[in-house]
């Protein structure tokens, strides 16, 4: 999933997160222009998963 895409539904995908992802808090999932890695490496982390895995997450949502 491209990062224009992320940014302009972010609220909505943040939502998706939560619910899957029970363990997640807004913290976690702060988005910062610029920061997507940092958001990436944040997921990678909570979740356990590979960068790709999260991103497949992300895009599948």
């Amino acid at each position: 999933m491209n990062s224009t895409l992320v940014k302009g539904n972010w609220d909505e995908l943040k939502g998706k997160l939560k619910q899957k992802f029970a363990n997640l808090t807004d913290n976690d999932l702060m988005f910062a222009e610029g920061k997507e890695e940092e958001l990436y490496g944040r997921l990678q982390t909570k979740l356990g998963k590979t960068n790709e895995e999260v991103r497949r997450i992300i895009s599948e949502l």
